[in-house]
Protein backbone atom coordinates (compact mmCIF):
# COMPACT_ATOMS: atom_id res chain seq x y z
CA UNK A 1 0.00 0.00 0.00
CA UNK A 2 1.62 3.25 -0.67
CA UNK A 3 1.88 5.88 1.89
CA UNK A 4 -0.81 8.53 0.31
CA UNK A 5 -3.53 5.96 -0.24
CA UNK A 6 -5.66 6.63 2.55
CA UNK A 7 -8.13 8.83 0.64
CA UNK A 8 -8.13 6.72 -2.30
CA UNK A 9 -10.52 3.67 -2.63
CA UNK A 10 -8.65 1.54 -5.67
CA UNK A 11 -5.16 1.07 -6.80
CA UNK A 12 -3.50 3.25 -9.68
CA UNK A 13 -3.01 1.73 -13.14
CA UNK A 14 0.22 -0.23 -13.29
CA UNK A 15 0.72 2.01 -16.28
CA UNK A 16 0.76 5.25 -14.25
CA UNK A 17 2.90 3.76 -11.67
CA UNK A 18 5.45 3.19 -14.27
CA UNK A 19 4.53 6.66 -15.72
CA UNK A 20 5.17 8.45 -12.42
CA UNK A 21 7.48 6.92 -10.82
CA UNK A 22 10.98 8.49 -10.76
CA UNK A 23 13.07 6.35 -8.41
CA UNK A 24 15.05 5.00 -11.32
CA UNK A 25 16.49 8.37 -11.75
CA UNK A 26 16.50 9.81 -8.18
CA UNK A 27 17.70 7.20 -6.43
CA UNK A 28 21.03 8.78 -6.49
CA UNK A 29 19.85 11.23 -3.98
CA UNK A 30 19.63 8.62 -1.28
CA UNK A 31 22.54 10.01 0.51
CA UNK A 32 21.63 13.48 0.39
CA UNK A 33 17.86 11.94 0.99
CA UNK A 34 19.30 10.02 4.53
CA UNK A 35 21.75 13.22 5.80
CA UNK A 36 18.17 15.17 5.70
CA UNK A 37 16.62 12.80 7.36
CA UNK A 38 19.19 12.60 10.13
CA UNK A 39 18.73 16.37 10.32
CA UNK A 40 14.96 16.15 10.40
CA UNK A 41 14.82 14.05 13.12
CA UNK A 42 17.24 15.80 15.10
CA UNK A 43 15.00 18.73 14.92
CA UNK A 44 12.05 16.70 15.20
CA UNK A 45 13.82 15.97 18.66
CA UNK A 46 14.15 19.11 19.77
CA UNK A 47 10.74 20.61 19.74
CA UNK A 48 9.50 17.30 21.36
CA UNK A 49 7.86 16.02 18.68
CA UNK A 50 10.11 12.71 19.24
CA UNK A 51 11.74 11.19 22.53
CA UNK A 52 15.78 10.89 22.64
CA UNK A 53 15.09 6.72 22.31
CA UNK A 54 12.91 7.55 18.78
CA UNK A 55 15.61 9.41 17.58
CA UNK A 56 17.94 6.96 18.47
CA UNK A 57 16.19 4.50 16.42
CA UNK A 58 15.63 6.64 13.34
CA UNK A 59 18.99 7.99 13.42
CA UNK A 60 20.28 4.18 13.59
CA UNK A 61 17.85 2.62 10.98
CA UNK A 62 18.81 5.54 8.80
CA UNK A 63 22.29 4.96 9.19
CA UNK A 64 21.90 1.08 8.65
CA UNK A 65 20.48 1.62 5.18
CA UNK A 66 22.45 4.39 4.28
CA UNK A 67 25.17 1.44 4.57
CA UNK A 68 23.32 -1.35 3.18
CA UNK A 69 22.78 1.01 0.17
CA UNK A 70 26.19 1.95 -0.25
CA UNK A 71 27.01 -2.00 -0.08
CA UNK A 72 24.86 -2.64 -2.81
CA UNK A 73 22.86 -5.10 -0.86
CA UNK A 74 19.08 -2.63 -1.01
CA UNK A 75 16.75 -3.01 -4.01
CA UNK A 76 14.82 -0.20 -4.66
CA UNK A 77 10.83 -0.61 -5.07
CA UNK A 78 9.65 0.58 -8.33
CA UNK A 79 6.13 1.01 -6.53
CA UNK A 80 7.28 3.42 -3.98
CA UNK A 81 7.51 6.11 -6.78
CA UNK A 82 10.69 7.98 -5.63
CA UNK A 83 13.72 7.39 -3.40
CA UNK A 84 12.01 9.30 -0.40
CA UNK A 85 9.25 6.80 0.19
CA UNK A 86 11.60 3.65 -0.75
CA UNK A 87 13.82 5.14 2.49
CA UNK A 88 10.78 6.07 4.65
CA UNK A 89 9.17 2.13 3.66
CA UNK A 90 12.69 0.51 4.72
CA UNK A 91 12.88 2.71 8.00
CA UNK A 92 9.62 1.58 9.37
CA UNK A 93 10.34 -1.98 8.19
CA UNK A 94 13.41 -2.30 10.29
CA UNK A 95 12.05 0.20 13.34
CA UNK A 96 8.65 -0.51 13.28
CA UNK A 97 6.18 2.49 13.88
CA UNK A 98 8.64 4.89 15.49
CA UNK A 99 9.15 4.96 11.59
CA UNK A 100 6.22 6.65 11.15
CA UNK A 101 7.26 9.74 12.82
CA UNK A 102 9.72 10.89 10.95
CA UNK A 103 7.63 12.60 8.16
CA UNK A 104 6.01 14.74 10.71
CA UNK A 105 6.14 18.46 9.98
CA UNK A 106 8.10 17.97 6.62
CA UNK A 107 6.78 17.50 2.65
CA UNK A 108 8.00 15.42 -0.33
CA UNK A 109 8.16 19.04 -1.58
CA UNK A 110 10.51 20.69 0.64
CA UNK A 111 12.49 16.67 1.35
CA UNK A 112 13.07 17.10 -2.43
CA UNK A 113 14.22 20.66 -3.12
CA UNK A 114 16.68 19.71 -0.18
CA UNK A 115 18.07 16.65 -1.25
CA UNK A 116 18.65 18.74 -4.85
CA UNK A 117 20.31 21.58 -3.60
CA UNK A 118 22.66 19.45 -1.78
CA UNK A 119 23.25 17.00 -4.53
CA UNK A 120 24.07 20.05 -6.56
CA UNK A 121 26.01 21.73 -3.99
CA UNK A 122 28.59 18.91 -3.84
CA UNK A 123 29.09 18.07 -7.79
CA UNK A 124 29.25 22.03 -8.57
CA UNK A 125 32.11 21.67 -5.94
CA UNK A 126 33.80 18.57 -7.87
CA UNK A 127 33.28 20.65 -10.99
CA UNK A 128 34.79 23.48 -9.86
CA UNK A 129 37.94 21.11 -8.74
CA UNK A 130 37.70 19.78 -12.50
CA UNK A 131 37.73 22.89 -13.59
CA UNK A 132 40.85 24.31 -11.44
CA UNK A 133 42.76 21.60 -13.13
CA UNK A 134 41.82 22.53 -16.42
CA UNK A 135 43.21 26.41 -15.33
CA UNK A 136 46.11 24.81 -14.50
CA UNK A 137 46.77 22.91 -17.61
CA UNK A 138 46.45 25.72 -19.69
CA UNK A 139 49.13 27.90 -17.78
CA UNK A 140 51.05 25.29 -17.93
CA UNK A 141 51.27 25.07 -21.49
CA UNK A 142 51.16 28.74 -21.96
CA UNK A 143 54.14 28.82 -20.03
CA UNK A 144 55.91 26.60 -22.11
CA UNK A 145 54.82 28.47 -25.18
CA UNK A 146 55.48 32.06 -24.54
CA UNK A 147 57.03 32.37 -27.35
CA UNK A 148 55.27 30.26 -29.85
CA UNK A 149 54.85 32.33 -32.54
CA UNK A 150 51.11 31.73 -34.60
CA UNK A 151 48.63 33.60 -36.41
CA UNK A 152 45.44 35.09 -34.87
CA UNK A 153 41.90 34.88 -36.80
CA UNK A 154 39.36 37.04 -37.18
CA UNK A 155 36.58 35.63 -39.58
CA UNK A 156 38.82 32.40 -40.10
CA UNK A 157 41.38 34.49 -41.70
CA UNK A 158 44.13 35.75 -40.99
CA UNK A 159 44.47 38.72 -38.76
CA UNK A 160 47.69 39.49 -37.09
CA UNK A 161 50.69 37.51 -35.05
CA UNK A 162 49.92 36.72 -31.50
CA UNK A 163 51.41 33.70 -29.53
CA UNK A 164 50.49 30.22 -28.36
CA UNK A 165 50.65 31.37 -24.98
CA UNK A 166 48.07 34.19 -25.38
CA UNK A 167 45.53 31.83 -27.42
CA UNK A 168 45.39 29.54 -24.61
CA UNK A 169 45.29 32.23 -22.22
CA UNK A 170 42.54 33.46 -23.62
CA UNK A 171 40.74 30.51 -22.95
CA UNK A 172 42.09 30.71 -19.21
CA UNK A 173 40.05 33.74 -18.72
CA UNK A 174 36.71 31.89 -20.21
CA UNK A 175 36.77 29.09 -17.80
CA UNK A 176 37.87 31.58 -15.02
CA UNK A 177 34.32 32.93 -15.72
CA UNK A 178 32.74 29.80 -15.80
CA UNK A 179 34.10 28.55 -12.15
CA UNK A 180 33.20 32.19 -11.19
CA UNK A 181 29.70 31.09 -12.28
CA UNK A 182 29.14 28.01 -10.68
CA UNK A 183 30.10 29.87 -7.26
CA UNK A 184 27.51 32.40 -7.30
CA UNK A 185 25.25 29.61 -8.46
CA UNK A 186 26.45 27.30 -5.69
CA UNK A 187 26.25 30.77 -3.12
CA UNK A 188 22.59 31.17 -4.31
CA UNK A 189 21.34 27.71 -3.65
CA UNK A 190 22.62 27.56 -0.03
CA UNK A 191 19.72 28.22 1.62
CA UNK A 192 17.51 25.15 3.32
CA UNK A 193 14.00 24.70 2.33
CA UNK A 194 13.49 22.28 4.89
CA UNK A 195 10.44 23.32 7.18
CA UNK A 196 8.73 24.94 4.53
CA UNK A 197 6.48 21.62 4.09
CA UNK A 198 4.48 21.10 1.04
CA UNK A 199 3.96 25.45 0.57
CA UNK A 200 2.71 26.98 3.63
CA UNK A 201 5.22 26.04 6.63
CA UNK A 202 4.43 23.88 9.61
CA UNK A 203 2.22 24.07 13.04
CA UNK A 204 5.04 22.20 14.97
CA UNK A 205 7.93 24.81 16.50
CA UNK A 206 10.87 23.36 14.42
CA UNK A 207 14.24 24.94 14.72
CA UNK A 208 14.92 25.60 10.69
CA UNK A 209 18.28 27.36 11.73
CA UNK A 210 19.18 24.03 13.10
CA UNK A 211 18.66 21.87 10.32
CA UNK A 212 20.35 24.20 7.83
CA UNK A 213 23.40 24.19 10.29
CA UNK A 214 23.46 20.18 10.83
CA UNK A 215 23.35 19.91 6.53
CA UNK A 216 26.13 22.44 6.15
CA UNK A 217 23.88 25.43 4.44
CA UNK A 218 24.21 29.22 4.94
CA UNK A 219 20.86 29.41 5.97
CA UNK A 220 16.97 28.92 5.25
CA UNK A 221 14.58 30.34 2.97
CA UNK A 222 12.75 33.43 3.91
CA UNK A 223 9.26 32.40 2.07
CA UNK A 224 7.38 28.85 2.25
CA UNK A 225 5.82 28.99 -1.13
CA UNK A 226 8.95 29.94 -2.71
CA UNK A 227 10.98 27.16 -1.37
CA UNK A 228 8.91 24.18 -2.96
CA UNK A 229 7.78 25.73 -6.08
CA UNK A 230 10.87 26.93 -8.03
CA UNK A 231 13.74 25.27 -9.58
CA UNK A 232 16.01 28.85 -10.77
CA UNK A 233 19.05 26.82 -8.85
CA UNK A 234 18.96 24.33 -11.34
CA UNK A 235 18.01 26.74 -14.06
CA UNK A 236 21.39 28.60 -13.45
CA UNK A 237 23.47 25.01 -12.61
CA UNK A 238 22.37 24.12 -16.43
CA UNK A 239 22.77 27.92 -17.73
CA UNK A 240 26.08 27.85 -16.06
CA UNK A 241 26.93 24.53 -16.95
CA UNK A 242 25.79 25.41 -21.22
CA UNK A 243 28.45 28.30 -20.89
CA UNK A 244 31.15 25.57 -20.08
CA UNK A 245 29.97 23.41 -22.65
CA UNK A 246 29.81 26.38 -25.11
CA UNK A 247 33.57 26.90 -24.11
CA UNK A 248 34.65 23.38 -24.83
CA UNK A 249 32.77 22.97 -28.20
CA UNK A 250 35.37 26.28 -29.14
CA UNK A 251 38.39 25.28 -27.83
CA UNK A 252 37.45 21.47 -29.52
CA UNK A 253 36.55 22.87 -33.02
CA UNK A 254 39.61 24.61 -33.51
CA UNK A 255 41.84 21.68 -31.94
CA UNK A 256 40.01 19.52 -34.80
CA UNK A 257 40.78 22.11 -37.23
CA UNK A 258 44.36 22.33 -36.13
CA UNK A 259 44.82 19.19 -36.50
CA UNK A 260 44.17 18.68 -39.84
CA UNK A 261 46.30 18.84 -43.04
CA UNK A 262 45.30 22.41 -43.79
CA UNK A 263 46.17 23.69 -40.53
CA UNK A 264 48.86 21.25 -39.34
CA UNK A 265 49.24 23.08 -35.85
CA UNK A 266 48.78 20.21 -33.43
CA UNK A 267 48.58 16.50 -33.66
CA UNK A 268 46.08 14.30 -30.95
CA UNK A 269 47.97 11.66 -28.96
CA UNK A 270 46.92 8.44 -29.71
CA UNK A 271 44.99 7.85 -26.01
CA UNK A 272 42.76 10.38 -27.55
CA UNK A 273 42.46 9.57 -31.04
CA UNK A 274 40.39 7.35 -32.93
CA UNK A 275 41.16 5.50 -36.35
CA UNK A 276 38.99 4.73 -39.61
CA UNK A 277 37.31 0.84 -40.36
CA UNK A 278 38.46 1.64 -43.90
CA UNK A 279 40.51 4.12 -44.52
CA UNK A 280 44.16 3.35 -42.94
CA UNK A 281 46.09 6.67 -42.56
CA UNK A 282 43.11 8.58 -40.80
CA UNK A 283 43.60 9.65 -37.04
CA UNK A 284 40.68 11.24 -36.48
CA UNK A 285 40.24 13.90 -33.23
CA UNK A 286 36.99 11.74 -31.54
CA UNK A 287 37.21 12.78 -28.24
CA UNK A 288 37.23 16.67 -29.30
CA UNK A 289 34.38 16.34 -31.68
CA UNK A 290 32.46 13.69 -28.77
CA UNK A 291 32.76 16.99 -26.56
CA UNK A 292 31.52 19.23 -29.38
CA UNK A 293 28.73 17.13 -29.81
CA UNK A 294 27.92 16.90 -26.39
CA UNK A 295 26.83 20.53 -25.83
CA UNK A 296 23.70 19.84 -27.81
CA UNK A 297 22.43 17.63 -24.51
CA UNK A 298 23.62 20.26 -22.02
CA UNK A 299 21.55 23.04 -23.99
CA UNK A 300 18.88 20.84 -24.06
CA UNK A 301 18.30 20.67 -21.05
CA UNK A 302 18.42 23.98 -19.97
CA UNK A 303 15.94 24.73 -22.75
CA UNK A 304 13.51 21.57 -21.50
CA UNK A 305 13.90 22.62 -17.72
CA UNK A 306 13.01 26.01 -19.03
CA UNK A 307 9.97 25.29 -20.91
CA UNK A 308 9.13 23.11 -18.17
CA UNK A 309 9.00 25.93 -15.53
CA UNK A 310 7.61 28.48 -17.73
CA UNK A 311 3.98 27.88 -17.36
CA UNK A 312 4.02 26.65 -13.21
CA UNK A 313 1.24 28.42 -11.06
CA UNK A 314 2.64 28.03 -7.80
CA UNK A 315 3.33 26.04 -5.63
CA UNK A 316 4.43 22.81 -5.95
CA UNK A 317 3.24 21.05 -9.30
CA UNK A 318 4.53 17.06 -10.63
CA UNK A 319 5.33 18.88 -13.71
CA UNK A 320 8.63 19.83 -11.69
CA UNK A 321 9.69 16.23 -11.32
CA UNK A 322 11.18 16.02 -14.70
CA UNK A 323 13.95 18.48 -13.26
CA UNK A 324 16.13 15.79 -11.49
CA UNK A 325 17.30 14.22 -15.11
CA UNK A 326 18.08 17.19 -16.95
CA UNK A 327 20.56 17.94 -13.56
CA UNK A 328 21.67 14.57 -13.26
CA UNK A 329 22.70 14.12 -17.42
CA UNK A 330 24.11 17.90 -17.47
CA UNK A 331 26.39 16.41 -14.36
CA UNK A 332 26.94 13.25 -16.07
CA UNK A 333 27.51 15.14 -19.42
CA UNK A 334 30.40 18.08 -18.03
CA UNK A 335 32.16 15.66 -15.73
CA UNK A 336 32.16 13.26 -18.71
CA UNK A 337 33.63 15.74 -20.66
CA UNK A 338 36.08 17.58 -18.55
CA UNK A 339 37.42 14.07 -17.55
CA UNK A 340 38.77 13.19 -21.47
CA UNK A 341 39.41 17.04 -22.08
CA UNK A 342 41.56 17.62 -19.63
CA UNK A 343 44.43 14.76 -20.63
CA UNK A 344 43.81 15.38 -24.12
CA UNK A 345 45.20 18.93 -23.65
CA UNK A 346 48.11 18.15 -21.45
CA UNK A 347 49.05 15.84 -24.51
CA UNK A 348 48.93 17.60 -27.32
CA UNK A 349 51.71 17.81 -29.74
CA UNK A 350 52.31 21.33 -30.93
CA UNK A 351 53.65 21.81 -34.62
CA UNK A 352 55.66 25.55 -34.14
CA UNK A 353 57.41 25.03 -37.32
CA UNK A 354 54.04 25.20 -38.78
CA UNK A 355 52.40 28.07 -36.70
CA UNK A 356 54.87 30.52 -37.88
CA UNK A 357 55.34 29.81 -41.43
CA UNK A 358 51.01 30.30 -41.32
CA UNK A 359 51.85 33.27 -39.33
CA UNK A 360 54.27 34.94 -42.64
CA UNK A 361 51.53 34.04 -44.93
CA UNK A 362 48.18 36.08 -45.18
CA UNK A 363 49.68 39.34 -44.62
CA UNK A 364 49.65 39.29 -40.88
CA UNK A 365 51.79 41.90 -40.11
CA UNK A 366 50.00 44.57 -42.58
CA UNK A 367 48.60 46.79 -39.39
CA UNK A 368 52.30 46.68 -38.06
CA UNK A 369 52.77 48.51 -41.55
CA UNK A 370 50.14 50.70 -41.29
CA UNK A 371 50.96 51.83 -37.45
CA UNK A 372 54.72 52.30 -38.48
CA UNK A 373 53.62 54.97 -40.92
CA UNK A 374 51.22 56.42 -38.42
CA UNK A 375 54.11 56.51 -35.75
CA UNK A 376 56.12 58.98 -38.49
CA UNK A 377 53.19 61.17 -38.62
CA UNK A 378 50.89 59.61 -41.72
CA UNK A 379 47.24 59.78 -40.39
CA UNK A 380 46.11 56.20 -39.54
CA UNK A 381 43.75 56.16 -42.17
CA UNK A 382 45.28 57.51 -44.98
CA UNK A 383 48.24 55.03 -43.79
CA UNK A 384 45.47 52.12 -43.84
CA UNK A 385 44.82 53.19 -47.04
CA UNK A 386 48.26 53.01 -48.58
CA UNK A 387 48.95 49.74 -46.79
CA UNK A 388 46.04 48.08 -48.52
CA UNK A 389 47.30 48.87 -51.85
CA UNK A 390 50.87 47.27 -50.92
CA UNK A 391 48.77 44.22 -50.13
CA UNK A 392 46.68 44.38 -53.48
CA UNK A 393 50.39 44.65 -55.32
CA UNK A 394 52.10 41.63 -53.37
CA UNK A 395 49.15 39.82 -54.26
CA UNK A 396 49.45 40.44 -57.88
CA UNK A 397 53.33 39.73 -57.62
CA UNK A 398 52.74 36.84 -55.56
CA UNK A 399 55.00 38.17 -52.58
CA UNK A 400 54.44 39.03 -49.07
CA UNK A 401 55.35 42.37 -47.29
CA UNK A 402 58.07 40.71 -45.58
CA UNK A 403 59.34 39.72 -48.97
CA UNK A 404 59.66 43.69 -50.56
CA UNK A 405 62.43 45.64 -50.74
CA UNK A 406 63.03 48.56 -48.73
CA UNK A 407 62.62 50.60 -52.20
CA UNK A 408 59.53 48.91 -52.93
CA UNK A 409 58.17 50.65 -49.57
CA UNK A 410 59.57 53.91 -50.53
CA UNK A 411 57.51 53.96 -53.95
CA UNK A 412 54.45 54.02 -51.12
CA UNK A 413 56.09 56.69 -48.86
CA UNK A 414 59.23 58.16 -48.34
CA UNK A 415 58.94 58.10 -44.61
CA UNK A 416 59.73 54.57 -44.79
CA UNK A 417 62.95 53.70 -43.68
CA UNK A 418 65.41 50.43 -43.10
CA UNK A 419 63.58 49.54 -40.06
CA UNK A 420 60.86 48.63 -41.84
CA UNK A 421 61.94 45.43 -42.25
CA UNK A 422 62.83 44.58 -39.10
CA UNK A 423 59.23 45.70 -37.68
CA UNK A 424 57.48 43.13 -39.71
CA UNK A 425 59.10 40.55 -38.31
CA UNK A 426 56.53 38.28 -36.48
CA UNK A 427 57.78 38.30 -33.31
CA UNK A 428 58.61 41.61 -33.07
CA UNK A 429 54.93 42.30 -34.19
CA UNK A 430 54.13 40.16 -31.07
CA UNK A 431 56.45 42.19 -28.81
CA UNK A 432 56.08 45.27 -29.60
CA UNK A 433 52.19 44.60 -28.90
CA UNK A 434 53.41 45.26 -24.89
CA UNK A 435 50.22 46.71 -23.48
CA UNK A 436 48.48 44.85 -20.29
CA UNK A 437 46.24 42.44 -21.87
CA UNK A 438 48.32 42.13 -24.89
CA UNK A 439 50.21 39.24 -26.59
CA UNK A 440 53.90 39.89 -26.19
CA UNK A 441 55.34 37.36 -23.85
CA UNK A 442 56.16 39.92 -21.20
CA UNK A 443 52.88 40.98 -20.89
CA UNK A 444 51.54 37.02 -21.19
CA UNK A 445 54.16 35.82 -18.51
CA UNK A 446 52.35 38.60 -15.93
CA UNK A 447 49.12 37.36 -17.03
CA UNK A 448 50.34 33.28 -16.15
CA UNK A 449 51.92 34.57 -12.94
CA UNK A 450 48.48 36.34 -11.85
CA UNK A 451 46.47 33.31 -12.91
CA UNK A 452 48.77 31.18 -10.61
CA UNK A 453 48.03 33.07 -7.72
CA UNK A 454 44.27 32.76 -8.68
CA UNK A 455 44.66 28.80 -9.01
CA UNK A 456 46.66 28.89 -5.31
CA UNK A 457 43.83 31.00 -3.81
CA UNK A 458 40.98 28.59 -4.99
CA UNK A 459 43.16 25.70 -4.40
CA UNK A 460 43.30 26.89 -0.69
CA UNK A 461 39.96 27.67 -0.29
CA UNK A 462 38.72 23.89 -1.48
Amino acid sequence: MKLWAGRFTKDTKKEMDDFHSSISFDMRLYRQDILGSIAHSEALLKCGIITQEEYTKIREGLEGILGDIEKGTIHFDDGLEDIHMNIEKLLTDRIGETGKKLHTARSRNDQVAADLKMYLREMIEDLELSIAGLLKTLADLAEQNLGTIMPGYTHLQHAQPVTLAHHLMAYFEMFKRDMGRLKDCRQRMDESPLGSCALAGTTYPLDRGLTASLLGFNGFTSNSLDSVSDRDYAVEFLAASSVIMMHLSRFCEELILWSSSEFGFVEMDDAYSTGSSIMPQKKNPDAAELIRGKVGRVYGNLIGLLTVMKGLPLAYNKDMQEDKESVFDTVDTLKGCLSVFVPMLATLKFNNTAMYKAVSSGFTNATDVADYLAKKGVPFRTAHRMVGELVQSCIQRGLSLDELSLADYKKVSPVFEEDILDAIKPENCVKARNTPGGPAPQQVKKHIEKSRGFLAEILKNE
